[in-house]
């Protein structure tokens, strides 16, 4: 029988508003029973001690949280804090913080308890407080961070001072390591979560086989993107790591219930969720030690499953529902101010907010010394030989480079598809790597996309293949008519190799997922911190000017038009102009690291301009001249694209006919021509020898590019002599069911409207 004084008993004794219900006692008891029977655990009190910790953890680090959007600065001795100690100006996503707090610490917990590091991802990326304060307690923070956050009362007063500080530079950058989302100063993080719902996309194919990763999902991104209903779809024990999943089911949006509230709340969820081939479980959102025991418990339910050499798919994937109330722990809790500011009132000015604030903070408080013996408990890595969270898997991928085989290019003056040399060189691609796990990403059609001999290797993954198709248990080709899900597979799968094919008009559904992982990974090499995962290509095909059959909805450069928008070092866009620049450019795309890269690549066939030597030379410097002399042209046409660069052929044989002598070149990467907006993209485009070279200065120009005009001609603006030297053709938003003729034409982009701007800017 317990005396008093023992662990188990203080911590049963739970601390402030955290209580442990008669279920999470229960499930607490027999998961320490089981792991000390298991061997797993040596000692039945160290465990209890650790529980016990988790409690006093979780308070401080929910007070720190209230702090850092109402607080100047936080007092370990709990003095009550006066009007100038508080924000004239309070911010931060505190209800859903709050709520993070046990569940980040429950992490933690089952970390400690299995000596394992889970990786983690948190799909709410406003709640980073949570994750930040529990960091700066345990100090496990990061290299920017180190020295500046910790858990001294100097501090703690940091970090809640820098908390939406809008702190600034004189270079224009934030001149704290904090910000009100998930970043590389996030110690661990690895998605910015700023967009809801991706995380849930993409937390199935992130883990590699031995690995185990915690995705913390949001009840209210359950309503934005249900493509991580397919999760059970895509797993399988061969190839994939452990993932669970943690719903944080607070009940309320910004200003109202959640939808799943509304329909019923945690039981009508985990009836959904079941529905779809989940086994869930509901657990107390509120109680560290409960989250801690379902991400157990879940863990070893999937590896039971991988044992059994009787498994059929799909596997029922655990869903854990950590029900609670949106701001728990503090005053305000369960209201819809809750979400952000839930005192209703500003302490810095209102007496009775101030009074309440202190009160919760009261609430809260733990001793030091506690503290001190709570986190002490938790400063097991060294003793258990494994790394700190910050250092999970996931969050350091760095896979090998990969092979890139010699492609068999393609002769000079025939004509063949380019997306069917890119598929012959993926398939050597995949071939000549196959430790590096292959993910595809696939709205619909890939081999009407000419990629049928990669579908012939990788096939659809499903779980009931059909006779006669390319289907597959196993395949490597995440298919759905979800733009953003197929995505995901190849974005979440950084240990290996990936690519995204998809119509070019559809990719726009990407933009938000593709924007998010291209801001992320800009912001850690900004960081001094440059990711290592291979980059991944979205290969966008069927696009504006070959799907002229189909209407206006099917022709749509934006995709490419909007990732341009990006730093361009991070964020690449090529416009192959045949089979073996589309080849040499994506090449040259896997070499590199920590990058995206969206290719608009023709399926139809067109002519061979360019042999080995030219296509890779024409990658490397990003433009190219194709036929004539700029030193003695008199006008210089520039096509971005291969249906644009037959037209500017056409154009100067007609102005050759008639005495006007013009020189044709070609831009593969128009960011390599931009003006750098800083250093990283300074060392990423042309300077200024090379630029002149390929595009003399007081040259006229005509521009034909696949996009609109006009973003490309600001893109451009190094080589735009003004209105009265440079013209621009392109998409001008005209289509419908016609001819690829017929498109050219409706847009103004054929030969002849590049003959009638040649002679306009070559007087």
């Amino acid at each position: 029988m317990d005396t008093p004084h023992t662990p188990r008993t203080r911590w049963r004794a739970g601390h402030g508003p955290i209580v442990h219900r008669e279920a999470t006692v229960a499930a607490s008891e027999a998961l320490v029973a089981r792991l000390v029977a298991q061997g797993r655990l040596d000692d039945a009190d160290a465990a209890w001690r650790l529980f016990a910790a988790a409690d006093r953890l979780a308070c401080v680090a929910m007070n720190v949280v209230a702090h850092m959007t109402y607080a100047r600065r936080f007092d370990p001795d709990g003095a009550p804090l006066q009007p100038d100690d508080f924000k004239p100006a309070p911010e931060g996503h505190t209800g859903g913080s709050l709520n993070m707090v046990p569940a980040f610490v429950g992490y933690l917990l089952a970390n400690a308890l299995t000596a394992t590091t889970r990786g983690w991802i948190m799909g709410q990326g406003h709640c980073v407080a949570a994750i930040e304060a529990v960091n700066a307690l345990t100090g496990d923070v990061s290299p920017r961070q180190r020295g500046r956050y910790d858990r001294s009362a100097a501090g703690l007063s940091r970090l809640c001072a820098d908390f939406y500080s809008y702190a600034i530079d004189a270079q224009g950058r934030p001149a704290v390591p904090l910000g009100s989302h998930a970043g590389p100063n996030t110690a661990g993080a690895v998605s910015e979560g700023g967009y809801l719902g991706f995380a849930g996309l993409q937390y199935v194919h992130m883990p590699l086989p031995g690995e185990s990763l915690v995705a913390f999902l949001s009840d209210g991104a359950f309503e934005e993107q249900r493509g991580a209903d397919w999760a059970p779809r895509w797993w399988r024990a061969q190839d994939s790591g452990f993932a669970i999943p943690v719903m944080i089911l607070n009940g309320r949006r910004i200003e109202q219930r959640t939808q799943i509230v509304q329909e019923g709340g945690a039981p009508w969820l985990a009836e959904d969720v079941r529905h779809n081939g989940f086994d869930p479980r509901i657990v107390d959102g509120r109680d560290p030690a409960a989250i801690a025991c379902a991400i157990v418990e879940a863990e070893d339910a999937l590896r039971a499953f991988a044992d059994d050499p009787q498994h059929r798919y799909p596997a029922p994937l655990p869903y854990v529902i950590a029900e609670t109330e949106k701001g728990y722990g503090f005053p305000g809790a369960g209201t819809n101010a809750a979400h952000n500011l839930p005192l209703g009132g500003n302490p810095h000015r209102d007496a009775a907010a101030r009074a309440l604030f202190n009160q919760g903070a009261a609430a809260l408080r733990v001793p030091p010394v506690e503290l001190d013996d709570a986190l002490a408990a938790f400063a097991v890595h060294h003793a258990q030989q494994r790394p700190s969270e910050s250092a999970h898997p996931m969050a350091r991928r760095h896979p090998p480079a990969p092979v890139l085989p010699e492609p068999g290019w393609e002769p000079l003056g025939g004509a063949s598809s380019a997306m069917a040399a890119l598929d012959r060189w993926f398939v050597a691609l995949v071939r000549a790597n196959p430790s590096l796990r292959v993910r595809v990403g696939n709205p619909d059609e890939l081999a009407s996309n000419k990629m049928g001999d990669t579908l012939a290797l990788l096939r659809h993954r499903v779980n009931a293949p059909e006779p006669g198709v390319h289907e597959d248990l196993h395949g490597a080709v995440i298919t759905a008519l979800n733009e953003e899900a197929v995505a995901a597979a190849a974005l979440g799968n950084k240990g290996g190799l990936n690519l995204i094919v998809s119509y070019e008009a559809f990719a726009m559904k990407m933009l938000g997922l593709l924007r998010q992982e291209i801001i992320f990974a800009r912001h850690q090499r900004e960081a001094g911190q440059a990711p290592g995962w291979l980059p991944v290509p979205l290969v966008v095909t069927s696009h504006t000017w070959e799907n002229a059959k189909n209407e206006q909805s099917h022709q749509d450069p934006t995709i490419g038009e909007a990732l341009l928008g990006e730093m361009s070092d991070t964020a690449r866009v090529l416009f192959p102009l045949d089979g073996n620049t589309a080849v040499a450019a994506l090449r040259d795309v896997y070499a590199g690291r920590g990058q995206l890269a969206c290719l608009v690549v023709s399926k139809r066939e067109v002519p061979h301009h360019f042999d080995a030597q030219a296509a890779q030379a024409l990658v490397r410097d990003g433009a190219a001249h194709v036929v004539g002399d700029p030193a003695t042209a008199k006008v210089q046409l520039v096509a971005i694209g291969a249906y644009q660069l037959e037209e500017a052929l056409k154009a100067r044989a007609h102005l050759a006919e008639r005495g006007l002598d013009a020189c044709v070149s070609v831009i593969i990467e128009p960011g390599r021509l931009r003006i750098p907006r800083d250093e990283l993209e300074q060392e990423f485009v042309l300077d200024d020898a090379r630029l002149h070279a390929l595009f003399p200065p007081g040259l006229p120009r005509v521009v034909l590019t696949h996009t609109r005009p006009e973003p490309m001609l600001g893109l451009l603006r190094r080589i735009d002599g003004g209105p009265k030297k440079t013209r621009a053709l392109g998409y001008i938003s005209r289509g419908g069911t016609l001819d690829v003729a017929g498109m050219l034409l409706a847009n103004r982009c054929t030969a002849m409207h590049a003959v009638e701007a040649a002679a306009g800017v070559a007087g």
